[in-house]
């Protein structure tokens, strides 16, 4: 009897459903906007092909996609795959609810047609993370006040979204205002439910935090997952003093699960020890040519369907 099986039957057995997941990816293994030179030269359609074939059932939003709803949703349908999520490149940071509200509108819109479960929120104001000249040691830094402003603001854009039929979540990330541990900490304390936690393994662990403490921490806030890996002996390698966040992409910091240094059986165990049910997503931006997407693909997959059936999830699409 597989692990999968017999997990499932022993919670039918005790009167309860097994905990649900989908696995999705993100198109940046394929098409890397802020370097295109870590790019494939392939089609959306052969990007959904190849992910669906290695069994992911979703993939978050690119830059290759259309806007229009009428446009993508036949691409979706003929090639078995929903939409599980994409960025919004946010600057409440700087500029007002009004200016940002005006700007998600159009995405919502599409999100809703195709009935996509969240916005993923980044901070693009004041980050760093798209320049290649700015080295990791020069990310934004907020004040403790600048952080309770800032994390009210979210909850509120945060709310307005759901209100409009489109939850958003939050994510953390490299060369951005919310960074290290402890500001996610500090953005947590700061912030209401209205504004969900996206959990990224990878750049939480790029930055020297915690994977399984933030998940103890946070687990009652986090509505998403992205399960980008690293290469530990690569960031270790990294001079934050004068490398930047792209440097360390194209050194081959981050990675799939399966193939890096994180422990995702424990990472996973975590998370389902929570009851978290919903997308685990691979987003993990490499060079194609030396990290074929397809076979990455088939990788992340095997690693992530050992720790899904180990915690006891089932595994739908």
């Amino acid at each position: 009897m597989s692990g999968s099986v017999a997990s499932n039957l022993q919670l039918e057995i005790e009167g309860k459903s097994a905990m649900k997941a989908k696995l999705g990816m993100s198109p940046i293994a394929w098409w890397n906007d802020d370097l295109p030179q870590l790019s494939d030269n392939v089609s959306l359609e052969e990007c959904l092909r190849q992910s669906r074939s290695a069994g992911f059932v979703g993939m978050e939003l690119g830059q290759r996609f259309p806007s229009d709803p009428a446009e993508l949703l036949p691409i979706l349908r003929a090639a078995d795959v929903t939409l599980c999520g994409g960025w919004f490149h946010g600057s409440l940071c700087t500029d007002s609810l009004e200016a940002n509200k005006e700007r998600i509108q159009p995405m919502i819109e599409l999100f809703k047609a195709v009935n996509a479960p969240c916005i993923v929120y980044g901070e693009g104001a004041r980050s760093i993370q798209g320049e290649q000249s700015t080295p990791l040691a020069k990310k934004p830094v907020l004040s403790e006040d600048e952080m309770a402003t800032y994390a009210r603001k979210l909850t509120a854009f945060g709310e307005w979204a759901a209100e409009q039929g489109m939850p958003l979540s939050y994510h953390h990330h490299m060369g951005a205002v919310v960074q290290f541990e402890h500001e996610i900490d500090a953005f947590a304390a700061n912030s209401g439910e209205g504004i969900p936690l996206l959990f990224a393994a990878g750049p939480l662990a790029f930055a020297g935090g915690d994977p399984l403490a933030m998940i103890d921490k946070h687990h009652a806030r986090i509505s998403h997952v992205h399960t980008k890996d690293i290469r530990q002996p690569v960031v270790d390698a990294l001079d934050f003093k004068s490398e930047s966040f792209l440097d360390a992409v194209i050194k081959g910091a981050f990675t799939v699960p399966g193939d890096g240094s994180l422990d995702f059986d424990a990472i996973v165990a975590r998370l389902g020890s929570y009851g978290y049910e919903g997308w685990f997503v691979i987003e993990a931006e490499q060079d194609p040519k030396t990290a074929p997407p397809l076979e990455m693909a088939h990788t992340g997959y095997a690693a992530l369907m050992k720790a899904l059936n180990a915690a006891g999830y089932e595994v739908v699409g």
